[in-house]
């Protein structure tokens, strides 16, 4: 009789652990991360009676969540595509709309100032063309100007989100490290898996590829080496790894991602940290707002340097040689943070703006000799021992006869230009738009030269030798963003659909249904009903004998 109640018992305990779990699989149907559990049941060792082998019921041997690592991959791997492509797109979107608009942009303001260039070589006497010509020059450095601050805008917003980015990242990598530990511990202490704990950390590690690209590798002990970007490791067991931003060495306004020792930090680069919303928006700064933002300042010192100069050409109403109209600011020349001698600084100067590139320089001070290489291009422009050199119509030069091995310099002649020009004066008796200083106000030779650059080939298009005119120059930086716009935003879409597929498949592998979970329960509660009815009659079974012995 003990024989038949034991077997009632498991199978009662198999019900009642059977029940349980389904009941916590419907309570966690909606909690983000969770993996549908499953009681593993077997057949307890079966006894020899003589006549053969007879079941001793059934023993509950564990529980487990149905997880598909295949599966959990290919979601983490989705998700940071996924992420990384829309942070770039929603981003470019911003640049696509601020140059691609028809009142707003710069094309209608070059537009006009040409124009008013043309009217006023054509009326040089009258005083009313020449205020509408100064009035729209002053508009074409206002809008030159507004469309700086809204890149330098971007620019902070972007160092808010490298911030938000690593601070959530150094949140899910020490709540990851501190799992492995509890996940190690209790299974140690068990030899059975923590599912709930496990679905936790892998939820953890699911939105971290939402940060960046994730890579994970399962150790032996049930703990996850956690890799973030092209292999760098963010936990390892229990050690967590910590990223942290600082200003770049060359520019305080530019926040980067460091990693390692704070006194000889690693910068991390875009390549780097590949995927997630970190990986594309340090993709976008890199390749669209700093492309964008030195072409926008590239075209207003070209127009304005090229304007200068013609005017110096003539003279104004009072026969007097003409002079800038418009104040141009100089290239940036930066000394690294990491320089020997602080003071040792270096210089730049516009010698020909036709020559002009949109690309900014290093210049670097290495066994002997200077190196000075363009960064959009990576090409090495000039190797040699003694400075100033011209280089891309620029003169670079280092106020300094005793370099310090390992010295740097960036030289940056535009980032910073379209935010810098402004007026010299407003006085339209100085407009010099006459040919000679004695022909009178009715001479307009000089205006017609002025008015003709406007189809000149002034500017140095990016990626080749040959020059545009200012509204061909600008058209096709603005036809280049809004290719890539349009680019990202089909690749952002497809991404999307990928994540999707990837989630449905994760779902219908390790989500839960309700529906199947109310058979299950029902199933169970049928076992447990009868469970207890094979107890009952074992127990009916006995009161017998023991009347029978009577």
């Amino acid at each position: 009789m003990s024989n038949i109640l034991n077997i009632g018992k498991s199978a009662l305990n198999a019900a009642q652990i059977g029940i349980a779990t389904v009941g916590h699989n419907i309570a966690n149907a909606s909690t983000p991360g969770y993996n549908r559990q499953v009681v593993i049941q077997a057949a307890a060792q079966a006894q020899n009676f003589g006549s053969g082998y007879i079941g001793q019921g059934a023993n509950v041997v564990g529980i487990e969540r149905t997880y598909n690592e295949t599966l959990a991959k290919q979601l983490i791997n989705t998700t940071s595509t996924s992420n990384a492509s829309n942070a770039y797109y929603s981003n470019i979107s911003q640049i696509n709309s601020l140059l691609s608009d028809s009142t707003a942009g710069l094309n209608p303001v070059i537009t006009g100032f040409f124009s008013a260039a043309s009217a006023a070589a054509a009326n040089p006497s009258d005083t009313a063309t020449r205020q509408t010509f100064i009035s729209s020059a002053q508009s074409l450095v206002s809008r030159f100007n507004a469309v700086n601050n809204q890149l330098d805008q971007m620019r902070q917003t972007i160092n808010t989100q490298i911030t938000a980015s690593v601070d959530t990242i150094n949140s899910y990598s020490a709540q990851i490290s501190a799992l492995n530990e509890t996940i190690t511990r209790a299974k140690n202490a068990t030899g059975n898996p923590p599912n709930d704990l496990m679905d936790q950390r892998d939820q953890l590690v699911a939105k971290l590829s939402e940060q960046v690209k994730t890579t994970v590798v399962k150790q032996d002990d049930g703990s996850y080496n956690v890799f973030a970007g092209s292999g760098m490791p963010l936990v390892v067991g229990k050690q967590q790894y910590t990223l942290y931003t600082r200003a770049s060495d060359t520019d305080a306004t530019r926040l980067e991602v460091a990693y390692g020792n704070p006194a000889s930090p690693k910068i991390l680069s875009a390549d780097t940290l590949s995927g997630g919303i970190l990986g594309g928006v340090l993709q976008f700064r890199g390749e669209t707002l700093d492309a964008v933002q030195n072409q926008i300042g590239q075209l207003a010192t070209t127009l304005a340097t090229q304007f200068n100069s013609q005017l110096k050409q003539g003279y104004d109403l009072n026969g007097t040689a003409g002079v800038d109209l418009f104040n141009v600011g100089a290239p940036t020349a930066i000394s690294s943070s990491y320089n020997t001698d602080p003071s040792k600084t270096a210089s730049a100067s516009i010698v020909d703006a036709s020559l002009l590139t949109s690309s900014d320089y290093t210049v670097k001070y290495n066994s002997g000799q200077y190196t000075i290489t363009r960064l959009n291009d990576k090409s090495i422009m000039w190797q040699g021992t003694t400075l100033p050199v011209t280089v891309d119509g620029m003169e670079i030069n280092v106020n300094t006869s005793s370099p310090a091995e390992g010295d740097s310099y960036l030289i940056k002649p535009t980032q910073y230009a379209a935010g810098l020009l402004s007026l010299a004066y407003t006085n339209v008796d100085k407009l010099a738009l006459a040919g000679s200083a004695t022909t009178g106000p009715s001479d307009n030779e000089n205006g017609l030269k002025l008015a003709a650059l406007q189809t000149g080939a002034n500017v140095r298009v990016a990626g080749s030798t040959t020059n545009r005119t200012y509204a061909q120059a600008f058209s096709q930086m603005v036809s280049a963003v809004g290719t890539k716009t349009n680019e990202l935003s089909i690749t952002s879409k497809a991404d999307a659909t990928a994540l999707e597929g990837a989630t449905a498949a994760m779902q219908s592998e390790s989500g839960v249904n309700l529906d199947e979970e109310a058979t299950d329960l029902l199933r169970y509660q049928q076992a447990y009903q009868a469970a207890g009815k094979m107890m009952q009659i074992a127990s009916q079974l006995f009161e017998v004998l023991l009347q029978m012995g009577q």
